[in-house]
């Protein structure tokens, strides 16, 4: 088996993610893959050396000891309901959780980083907590803006 160009495997993902979505109206299981990709890359993070439960990155440098659980979502412009943000692993050890929000293309747009506490604080803000479930909207409330594409800044 050949070495392969992960950056190079990640254009084709989205390119393939992007037409079967405009040709279906479905979504392919992908957008967290290109997610962790894109926050790793963006972000200078690292791969955990061993598993470690609801982590996907470790940061370097400062930021070191930091652990983060690394969350996707497509931001369709039909779509006529309240995005959400999938269900957080909050038995997980990590210390951050980073959204990835991509457009319809699945190019990065904005990285929102919200600490462990301030997901712990929101959560119990949200009658019937949906096992960690929270809003698009309400995790942009609480997080702040650590990456935006230049084209996509206000």
């Amino acid at each position: 088996m050949g070495t392969y160009d992960v950056d190079k495997l990640m254009t084709e993902a989205r390119r393939l993610a992007a037409d079967y979505h405009k040709a279906t109206g479905q979504t392919l299981p992908l957008t967290n893959e290109i997610a962790r990709h894109d926050a790793m890359r963006l972000l200078n993070l690292v791969a955990p050396e061993q598993l470690i439960a609801g982590v996907d990155a470790i940061g370097q440098g400062e930021q070191r000891s930091e652990r983060y659980q690394i969350k996707g979502r497509v931001m369709f412009a039909e779509s006529k309901t309240r995005a959400r943000v999938g269900q957080l692993n909050m038995d997980g050890q990590w210390t951050r959780v980073v959204l990835v929000l991509l457009n319809e293309d699945y190019q990065p747009v904005e990285l929102i980083e919200v600490t462990r506490p301030d997901i712990h604080n929101a959560l119990q803000s949200i009658k019937p907590n949906k096992r960690g479930a929270m809003t698009v909207a309400k995790f942009k409330a609480i997080g702040r803006t650590v990456w935006q594409d230049a084209t996509q800044a206000a």
